[in-house]
């Protein structure tokens, strides 16, 4: 039977499963006399063995048959649950979610799950449960001289290694396995090649160099080095890298073990599966889903991406179009155009909706990293996920998970304090961490806040002032806001000491950076004691916009109408003054004004002595009213950057061209409301 075409099913319902289990493990934790969940954790990893079984990867059957059995022990009374039990069924689950993420990416899903197996016989068993597996895999990091080596070499290769061992080098591979929720793999391989090759020289890696740059890998790679140090050293050196979770040094065996039938025997079963690599690399040039009823089809999102060009164009001539036909003032043109108006704006809504995810994607795998890291630091946590629903363009889902990551681990390690400390402060033992997602206006934004110590902003001025980021004359100058910000500084850290998860000063600069070049900005608010806000804004993305076109002057502007409350024409009467600041009686709200005209320093602005026409508009509670000289009306525009040359531009998100021809620059509300 061919099994290839039932693969892509397989992976997508294998990951359900995986994060089905995860979801239930963490309310198991909390509710460890609840059957149900047991239950449902149990179907979840009984469908999983049947269908590896079914596709033939053993490794995956094996261990989730062996996960099964502590779960019917569970569920029969015989296993009480603990946390200790539930860290080795997470380190399972991580396990697996490795092995199925190796099977996407068009490899065999074979793994060394001997470890936790032996941790789960235990547990079936009623044997305590000593040593950590980590530890153990430590203890078994070098293998013999006996094992054969892993890589092959070519003629030249080996003609290099010899020279050396004759010379009196080791040659020795050393494999790295990293983190399961490891993300920002490429820099820990970075890392680990620093600290390797201050150990000697390195000849040959597997994935290759391009490919580990471009994470195409899953956990582990391995690296072949000529030394003159101790294995038990290098390893030790390598240990040190954050998120580095085993090292495995054996030497180099020159000997041919590899022969050509080997190696058609081991392509063998690679056959079938060419097909199926293409398709994987579908998926990591960031396919998408396109559903229709029952039936889902892949769609590469380079083929989204040029459709939606062309579909720009198409509507800057609708706009064209729509201005001749009133010009004209044809009836048949006029119906023609309406006709095609609405057509196109059917058609515009289904791209856009295929291009838009939840980021509740994104948001799924924090429940577990946070439960583990609380573990690790000794804290207690809650995580309260609240707007997963909330949409973003596909581009930006794939990009803003390693930031969110780095907030997180730094909420965690720097934010909450220690049950103790926060009993001493008045506090519950539990520390929050709450996860927000929310639209305003043309954007996207979320929200990581914690009720922890909060940011001491003299801490942070001490350690720019030593680290050079700033110069102490200018440390008394600086606002809450801007002391705050320095943290993201590069090479910054205000950890008294070096952990696996914070320290080193790599992190938060990465993450303003990565948020920046998605067109985003991050901001921190913070109250010593009390916690802090880390606050991200991103762009929908949505190169189409429904926009309030309105004049001042002789010039032309465009507000999103997703910012827009309402638009009002009042009596200058009705302009107050409070705080040196005109505001306005908005529904019982007071609503300060912000004179568009002024902002943008635009000529020749209509004075009106009698009348103000407004636009209130909103950024998620707060408001402000835009002071306008006319409303033109509504209309759908395209979104088109100002380009690299008028990067930062106050309160211009970017421009369109309309449908005469004429430039008109979008205002982003959101900058202007303080």
């Amino acid at each position: 039977m061919e099994l290839s075409q039932y693969l892509e099913v397989f992976i997508e319902e294998s990951k359900e499963h995986l994060q089905a289990c995860n979801e239930q493990l963490l309310l198991l934790e909390k509710n460890p006399d609840d059957l149900a969940i047991v239950n449902e954790i149990f179907r979840s990893a009984h469908t999983l063995k049947g269908m590896s079984a079914t596709m033939g990867y053993e490794d995956l059957a094996n261990l989730t048959h062996k996960m099964e059995n502590v779960l019917d022990g569970i569920r029969n009374g015989i296993i009480s649950v603990t946390t200790e039990i539930l860290d080795v069924v997470f380190l399972a689950v991580d396990d697996l979610e490795v092995m199925v993420e190796s099977i996407a990416a068009g490899g065999d899903g074979k793994r060394d799950v001997s470890k936790v197996i032996d941790q789960l016989q235990k547990i079936e068993k009623g044997e305590s449960l000593e040593g950590s597996i980590a530890s153990q895999e430590s203890a078994a990091s070098l293998a013999s001289e006996t094992v054969e080596s892993k890589l092959n070499y070519d003629e030249f290769e080996q003609t290099v290694l010899k020279q050396s061992m004759e010379q009196g080098f080791e040659c020795v591979e050393i494999t790295v396995g990293l983190r399961a929720d490891c993300l920002l793999k490429a820099a820990r391989v970075f890392m680990v090649f620093e600290v390797l090759e201050k150990c000697g020289d390195v000849i040959k890696t597997n994935p290759t160099v391009e490919m580990l740059e471009e994470e195409n890998f899953d956990s582990h790679f391995t690296v072949t080095l000529i030394t003159n140090e101790k294995a038990e050293e290098i390893q030790q050196k390598v240990m040190k890298v954050s998120e580095v979770e085993k090292v495995e040094i054996i030497p180099v065996n020159l000997k041919p073990h590899v022969d050509d039938e080997t190696i058609q025997k081991n392509n063998k079963p690679q056959t079938p599966a060419a097909p199926r690599d293409k398709k994987q690399q579908e998926v990591k040039n960031g396919s998408q889903h396109v559903t229709h009823t029952n039936k889902t089809i892949r769609v590469n999102i380079e083929r989204l991406d040029v459709l939606m060009n062309l579909f720009e164009e198409l509507v800057i001539d609708r706009g064209r179009l729509e201005q001749i036909s009133k010009d004209l003032n044809n009836p048949e043109l006029h119906e023609t155009v309406e006709r095609m108006s609405r057509i196109s704006g059917d058609l515009q809504n289904i791209i856009l909706n295929m291009r838009m995810v939840p980021v509740e994607t994104v948001f799924n795998r924090f429940p577990k990293m946070v439960r583990q890291l609380a573990r690790d630091l000794h804290k207690k946590v809650n995580l309260e996920i609240i707007g997963a629903e909330t949409e973003l363009d596909r581009t930006v889902i794939d990009e803003i998970g390693d930031p969110l990551v780095h907030l997180l681990r730094n909420a965690l390690d720097h934010g909450i304090e220690t049950p103790e400390v926060r009993v001493k402060n008045g506090k519950s033992e539990d520390g929050t961490i709450t996860l927000k997602a929310y639209h305003s206006g043309n954007h996207v934004f979320i929200e990581i806040s914690d009720d922890g110590a909060g940011i001491n902003r003299d801490k942070v001025l001490q350690k720019a002032i030593s680290k050079g980021v700033i110069l102490e004359s200018e440390a008394d100058s600086l606002s809450d806001k801007q002391v705050y910000e320095l943290i993201m500084s590069s090479g910054f850290s205000t950890a008294d000491k070096i952990s696996d998860i914070s320290g080193r000063g790599v992190g938060l600069d990465v993450v303003k950076s990565t948020i920046e070049s998605l067109g985003g900005s991050i901001t921190i608010d913070s109250t010593e004691g009390a916690g802090s806000v880390f606050i991200i804004q991103l762009p929908l993305t949505l190169s189409i916009i429904s926009v309030m076109l309105v004049e001042i002057g002789k010039e032309k502007f465009a507000i999103p109408l997703s910012s827009i409350i309402e638009t009002a024409i009042i009596k200058n009467s009705e302009i107050l003054t409070a705080h040196d600041q005109k505001v306005i009686d908005f529904r019982g709200k007071v609503v300060p004004l912000v004179f568009l005209k002024d902002t943008f320093d635009v000529p020749d602005a209509v004075e009106n002595s009698e009348y103000t026409s407004v636009i209130i508009v909103r950024k998620a509670e707060k408001a402000a009213a835009l002071v306008v000289d006319s409303f033109i009306g509504q209309q759908e525009i395209v979104l088109k950057s100002l380009g690299n040359y008028l990067l930062n531009v106050f309160a211009i998100s970017g421009a369109t061209i309309l449908g005469d021809g004429q430039v008109a620059l979008i205002v982003d509300c959101n900058a202007l409301i303080k």
